[in-house]
């Protein structure tokens, strides 16, 4: 198809509103693909390992926006003039009207709010570090949502942090709760007595919006950026979340949710945790944790949540769910295979884990064993669960939690396949997710169902939904929107990836 490209220099609009451009203008008539990246080396690369980086993007600078559309010919020149009317916001005020002129800096905005007391930080890689020091020299924590910044900068960053008595919060951080107030992708939960810290979004809106449904809220949720557990940061400000929650008078109970970090940080981690005077519940997904007094090992997301509400309520007996009733599916005799398709990426290795735990090795994009690494570009073979959220997924769309697509078209390739018994999916409510995930997955779902159906197939399409009744979509009515299309849900992504594996395990 066609390209249109062009760049808009020095021009930063934040990732998620350019996320959401491009989701809108990529649904018109003839639009196939939209990219609105900024022009750093890893979004240049990510494109040209996609074959999308036109000539005139080539010399795009990190703080140039690059637009690219992929198309009919005749779609390419109004979609970028829209994409330009949404870029420029083109409210206008009206005669007479004062309007404020947005604050442009750390220090303008300490102006407007003097007791302020956290910076949220969105801008290119390369100038997010800068930004975060001015923050954290005037005594503010920081949220840092960028990505792309040099691991050298992060340890200065979280060095002084350390210094100062701050939160670093990224970067790369996605989600975070503080006194209830909801930064990035995150759920509306109620206020509560279990705060959270951990490096994994989706895992920590998992685990809240868990610790909602029982009844119980949650003080505050911490992220700490994916890198932030490496030997080469330390776990500083895993550490430093830690101690703050401990220190907290509002918070009973403490959550760690993080894939494995790095021998020493579990050490540092597990060491805090026993010396913080609280109930510490730690899931190190995949990894052995060694419990005793008042530190909680668990294995997955389901009972990190239920783990904390007992401890937080100060039961000595722990209700676990137990294994999930096998669905009556009559599958054919060559359907022997589960296929996740997974926005969230901690859901994708909790489900690898909870397979192999079934006797089901599972191959993937982000694979939790390494020898049943899925190459690059290729489908999906035997046990299959993937990361849609991986840069493979995303060149020149949202990510999955915002559009769609890329899933949508994923779920009807599966269902072609004859050797599908089930198929998993989460769905993820909250701010800065998708208006309406179930309106735009419920016909997909349709779809493949009627698909394998004609084949003489019965294909399980399951999953749950991660959110609260009151998030912006809503949690009753998106469920029952996905009910209504076919799809079996669980209460949540650990149940929804043991159900799964019961399916199979009959056969």
């Amino acid at each position: 198809m066609p390209i249109a490209a062009t760049t808009k220099r020095n021009f930063y609009k934040d990732s998620v509103a350019l996320m959401r451009i491009a989701q809108a203008i990529g649904a018109r008539d003839g639009v196939s693909r939209v990219s609105l990246l900024m022009g750093t080396p890893a979004n240049k690369d990510i494109l040209s390992q996609g074959g999308l980086l036109a000539p005139e993007l080539a010399p795009a600078a990190p703080a140039d926006l690059m637009i690219l559309v992929d198309g009919d010919e005749d779609a390419l020149a109004p979609a970028l003039a829209a994409i330009e009317g949404e870029l420029a916001g083109r409210e206008t005020a009206a005669a007479g009207e004062r309007t404020e002129i947005a604050a442009r800096s750390i220090a303008m905005g300490l102006e407007r709010l003097e007791r302020a007391t956290l910076a949220q930080v969105s801008v290119p890689g390369p100038y997010a570090a800068a930004e975060a020091l001015k923050a954290l020299k005037r005594g503010l924590h920081v949220f840092l949502f960028s990505d792309n910044v040099p691991l050298a900068e992060e340890q200065v960053l979280k060095r002084l942090a350390a210094k100062k008595g701050l939160l670093v919060m990224g970067p790369d951080c996605g989600t975070a709760i503080i006194g209830g107030v909801p930064l990035g992708f995150a759920n509306a939960v109620r206020r509560g007595g279990i705060g959270i810290v951990g490096a994994s979004g989706t895992g920590m809106q998992e685990v809240s919006c868990r610790i909602h449904a029982l009844g119980e809220g949650v003080s505050h949720a911490l992220g700490t950026g994916s890198r932030d557990v490496s030997e080469e940061i330390g776990g500083t400000t895993l550490l430093a979340g830690l101690d703050l929650l401990a220190r907290d008078p509002d918070t009973r109970a403490i959550v760690i949710v993080s894939k494995p970090p790095s021998p020493a940080v579990a050490d540092r981690a597990l060491a805090a945790a026993r010396a913080c005077g609280k109930p510490v519940v730690v899931l190190f997904l995949g990894a052995q944790v060694p419990g005793g007094g008042n530190v909680h090992p668990v294995a997955t997301l389901e009972d990190a949540a239920s783990v904390a509400v007992a401890v937080a309520r100060g039961d000595r007996a722990v209700a676990r769910a137990g294994a999930p009733e096998a669905l009556p599916v009559r599958l054919a005799a060559g359907q022997r295979f589960l296929r996740g398709l997974f926005s969230g990426g901690t859901y994708c290795t909790e489900a690898q884990y909870v397979w192999k735990g079934a006797g089901i090795a599972t191959w993937s994009n982000a694979p939790a064993d390494k020898k049943y690494a899925l190459p690059h570009g290729a489908p999906s073979r035997d046990h299959t669960a993937i990361d849609l959220g991986a840069d493979e997924f995303t060149v020149g769309r949202p990510h999955p939690m915002i559009d769609f697509t890329a899933r949508t078209e994923r779920l009807l390739a599966e269902a072609r396949d004859p050797s599908v018994a089930a198929i998993v999916l989460d769905v993820v409510l909250g701010y800065g997710a998708n208006a309406d995930p179930a309106g735009e997955l419920a016909p997909a779902v349709r779809a493949a169902r009627a698909l394998a159906a004609r084949e003489g197939r019965e294909l399980v399409v399951l999953g749950f939904v991660c959110g609260t009744e009151d998030d912006p979509q809503g949690l009753a009515s998106q469920a029952e929107t996905l009910r209504a299309a076919g799809m079996v849900l669980a209460p949540g992504s650990t149940a929804a990836a043991r159900l799964a594996a019961r399916i199979v395990a009959g056969r």
